[in-house]
C-alpha cells in the first residue's frame, strides 16, 4: 500500500527543487502554495502576472491587505525590495524569456510534454487561459503540479492530450501526489515516487509509457 502526498507536501517538494537566485512565476491554484515552503537559505524571487516581483507567502488573516493579491485574487505579501508594475510590463517579462521557472497546474500532460491546462472542452464554458500560454513558452523551465489522476480515476498523464492545448512540448517536469516525472527527449522518466508504490501500480495509473530511474528516490 502507498499513501498520496497532500497539496502542501507537493508544494514543499517543488519548492525544494527551485535553485537559489531563480525568478519564478506561480500560477493560480495549487502552485501558489509553493510560496509558503521556499527554503530560508535561498533567495528566490517570485513574480505574479498581475504585476508583482518579490511576492511573499500567504499572510495571516489579521494581516491581509485586500489590495495586495496575486493573479488568482488571493492575498499575498511583499518581501523587502519587492515591486509593483503595469500588467504589460509583467507580460513583457513572461514573454521575453526573463523567468527561470513557471509553475502551473495541469489538466493533462502528454508523453512529449504537451500541456493542456485552460479548458476541459465543455460547451458553453468561457475560456480562462489567462497568461498560461505566455508562461508555457516564455519560461526557461516549466513545472506542472497536479493530482496524478482525475476524480474518476482517469489518467492525466497521457500519450496525447485530448483537451485544448496550452503549449506543445513545453513541460520540463511533472509533480503529482504520487510521483515526480521528468520529460526527456527519450520520454517520461520517473525520478521519485511515494513509499510503497510499485512500478506496475504507477504505470497502471498513467496512460503514457513510463521509464524509471535506476534508483527512484522516496517521495515524502
Amino acid at each position: 500500500m502507498h499513501r498520496s502526498l497532500t497539496r502542501d507536501e507537493i508544494a514543499k517538494r517543488v519548492a525544494n527543487d527551485i535553485p537559489d537566485g531563480a525568478y519564478v512565476n506561480l500560477g493560480i491554484g495549487l502552485p501558489v502554495l509553493v510560496a509558503n515552503f521556499l527554503p530560508s537559505d535561498r533567495e528566490v524571487v517570485l513574480q505574479s502576472e498581475n504585476g508583482i516581483l518579490g511576492m511573499g507567502p500567504t499572510p495571516p488573516e489579521n494581516e491581509i491587505d485586500l489590495e495586495l493579491v496575486n493573479a488568482g485574487k488571493q492575498p499575498v505579501t511583499l518581501v523587502t525590495g519587492g515591486a509593483y508594475f503595469h500588467h504589460a510590463d509583467s507580460f513583457a517579462m513572461m514573454r521575453g524569456g526573463h523567468l527561470d521557472i513557471a509553475i502551473l497546474g495541469g489538466f493533462q500532460v502528454s508523453a512529449t510534454g504537451d500541456l493542456a491546462n485552460w479548458s476541459l472542452g465543455k460547451p458553453g464554458v468561457a475560456p480562462a487561459v489567462g497568461g498560461a500560454m505566455d508562461l508555457a513558452v516564455g519560461a526557461k523551465s516549466l513545472f506542472i503540479m497536479m493530482e496524478h489522476n482525475m476524480k474518476d480515476g482517469g489518467a492525466k498523464i497521457v500519450e496525447r492530450c485530448t483537451y485544448p492545448l496550452t503549449g506543445i512540448g513545453v513541460v520540463t517536469r511533472i509533480y503529482t501526489d504520487i510521483a515526480v516525472i521528468d520529460v526527456t527527449p527519450q520520454g517520461l522518466l520517473v525520478t521519485d515516487w511515494v513509499a510503497g508504490m510499485t512500478r506496475e501500480t504507477l504505470q497502471s495509473r498513467t496512460q503514457a509509457k513510463l521509464a524509471f530511474a535506476a534508483s527512484p528516490r522516496a517521495l515524502n
